[in-house]
């Protein structure tokens, strides 16, 4: 868990008591002022509105506009945008399609929950991975249902035969993606192997209730997992990343 520029080991601490002591005051996490609400997960309403990375492409990348000359930071997009992505397959709650940079595997799937993932192709860009992520979604979910993930890990999956059945459903579709974007927009992954990934639990909760800084500014409980964004207490569940920006005072 990281506190400003703290990097706190939790592995170490499954099955202790922690505490977290939320103070009151949220701070943008780019500008640093105060502010009453955290906006896309750390930012002042100001901040929200003109950076780059709360635009609304950030959610959905096939609205990337960057080749429009209408981002509202050409650098940043330059450096985030403009770069390799992937479309993977991934196992959390149940199969779902989605899209990372480089960078970010295994990271993505983690920060999931999930306990398989598979990058099935490779792209020029944002655009493009939102593109075939869009074309996926037709008959694949891109999203992970968090309660089901937090009580345990999906059945596995295939996700090698997966791969090649869809190349096959939407080969016409991605043809049409490749014609208007040119040869080389879109690399077909057929060899990459599975990832299995295995979280730190002792024991998933057979009821998920979730916990709220904003309601309970003093969360006590025993540390009995980490899967995805979230702690698995024993008195409940808290997404870390909803309050990115709230000082808090952590113990154990």
């Amino acid at each position: 868990m990281r506190l400003d520029d703290q990097s706190i080991d939790l592995n170490p601490l499954l099955g202790q008591t922690i505490r977290m002591h939320y103070s009151g005051d949220i701070e943008c996490c780019h500008c640093g002022r105060k502010t009453n609400k955290s906006f896309s997960q750390g930012y002042c309403y100001p901040c929200f509105k003109k950076l780059p990375q709360c635009d609304l492409c950030i959610m959905s990348p096939e609205k990337c506009h960057y080749h429009l000359g209408t981002c509202r930071d050409a650098s940043w997009g330059e450096s985030f945008c403009m770069q390799d992505h992937f479309v993977y397959l991934a196992n959390s709650s149940a199969l779902k399609v989605g899209i990372t940079r480089g960078n970010q595997i295994p990271t993505r799937w983690c920060d999931q929950g999930a306990s398989q993932g598979l990058a099935i192709f490779k792209v020029r860009n944002r655009l493009l991975s939102g593109l075939v992520e869009t074309l996926f979604k037709q008959t694949l979910a891109d999203k992970t249902n968090w309660r089901a993930m937090l009580k345990g890990n999906a059945d596995s999956l295939d996700l090698a035969a997966i791969r090649d059945d869809l190349y096959q459903e939407y080969q016409q579709g991605l043809n049409a993606i490749e014609l208007e974007h040119g040869p080389g927009a879109i690399t077909y992954l057929p060899d990459t192997e599975v990832v299995t990934l295995e979280a730190p639990v002792l024991e998933y909760p057979t009821k998920v209730s979730s916990l709220n800084f904003d309601k309970t500014p003093e969360i006590e409980g025993k540390l009995m997992g980490i899967k995805g964004q979230y702690l698995l207490l024993d008195c409940g569940v808290i997404n870390l990343r909803k309050f990115s920006s709230y000082p808090i005072e952590f113990s154990y």
